[in-house]
């Protein structure tokens, strides 16, 4: 398993969460304001794809444990 230290936990969870949030805008855009479906296509995979990254990410965090604290 790979340790990262808590700092790192921080930025691995930034980017989870600004990947989730580029995520809901890229379905929105596939869904409601493209035409072309390869275009569509094209955008939602790209967002089910940083939410699935996003997904484990957190997953990682949540379950790696507390950082340990000041030391």
């Amino acid at each position: 398993m790979i340790h990262l230290s808590p700092l790192d936990k921080m930025w691995l969870s930034f980017y989870a969460m600004g990947f989730m949030a580029i995520s809901m805008g890229l379905i929105y855009v596939s869904r409601h304001k493209l035409s072309n479906r390869f275009l569509k296509f094209i955008f939602a995979l790209i967002a089910y794809a940083l939410l699935l990254f996003s997904f484990f990410a957190m997953i990682y965090l949540v379950f790696s444990g507390p950082s340990g604290g000041a030391k």
